[in-house]
């Protein structure tokens, strides 16, 4: 079973973070949003504190998010999903139409993308022999030789944990998600028309959802509702959480 945390009480609502995040990237926003909601924290396999397998794809991901929900008897829950997670809410909601009450997905559209970048990125990772370094700052200068952006390596370093013998290690599995990263680069999932009630919110500064992704969208969302935020790129929950959390509150209530 996927590691979670739960916070609040109320109707559940299931965050689901992105490739190379974990639950507690969203402690801020469910600690708004827990006055409201029963709101679910979930690390993903092969991220965080879940456990580690050799299979990643959309057909695991999505079973490991129908287990817990069966798990936990949380009926009519809310699926809130950023990047990768919003793939995987989409996923479940074509494989449960019934089951959703509300669906929100974040800065991704029902279509392929390149994982190349990231595929680079873990590769970069991978190269680092953590067991050289006495400190994160030591870390952070070898990493920044491979990756001059300080917005991603901090990102990235956020994975990184002392190990019972006190050795720096990764939190997520990244030989295996080098190994599968091109298994998440498909939406061959996207089948057929949802009429779950559907908010798809896009950072301004981000190019994931461009304006021919709109007519796709609507195309297999008959119940949806776009939001862009402002000052925001791919990481609008955190570049902008009052006016995330604001619009994420403004939907459901809407559609309640």
């Amino acid at each position: 079973m996927m590691f979670s945390r739960v916070l609040g009480s109320g109707k559940p609502i299931i965050i689901i973070h992105g490739l190379f995040g974990m639950s507690d990237n969203w402690n801020t926003i469910a600690k708004k949003l827990s006055p409201f909601f029963e709101v679910h924290l979930i690390d993903l396999r092969n991220h965080g504190r879940s456990f580690h397998s050799d299979h990643f794809n959309y057909d695991h991901l999505t079973e490991d998010l129908s287990k817990y929900i069966i798990h936990n008897s949380l009926d009519d829950p809310i699926l809130l999903g950023h990047s990768l997670g919003g793939k995987i809410a989409m996923n479940y909601c074509f494989l449960n139409k019934n089951i959703v009450k509300q669906l929100i997905v974040v800065d991704i559209a029902p279509k392929i993308y390149s994982v190349k970048s990231h595929a680079e990125l873990l590769e970069n990772l991978l190269s680092l022999e953590l067991l050289k370094y006495k400190s994160r700052s030591e870390l952070d200068q070898a990493l920044s030789l491979k990756i001059a952006d300080d917005s991603t390596r901090l990102f990235l370093m956020k994975n990184l944990y002392r190990d019972e013998e006190k050795n720096f290690a990764w939190r997520f599995n990244i030989k295996v998600l080098k190994d599968e990263i091109y298994a998440i680069q498909n939406a061959d999932f996207v089948d057929g028309v949802i009429d779950t009630p559907s908010l798809f919110i896009s950072g301004e500064n981000s190019n994931y959802i461009n304006n021919q992704d709109f007519s796709l969208i609507r195309k297999h969302f008959s119940k949806v509702i776009f939001k862009e935020i402002e000052r925001a790129g791919h990481w609008v929950h955190a570049e902008n959480q009052e006016m995330f959390v604001k619009s994420v509150t403004d939907f459901l209530q809407i559609n309640d």
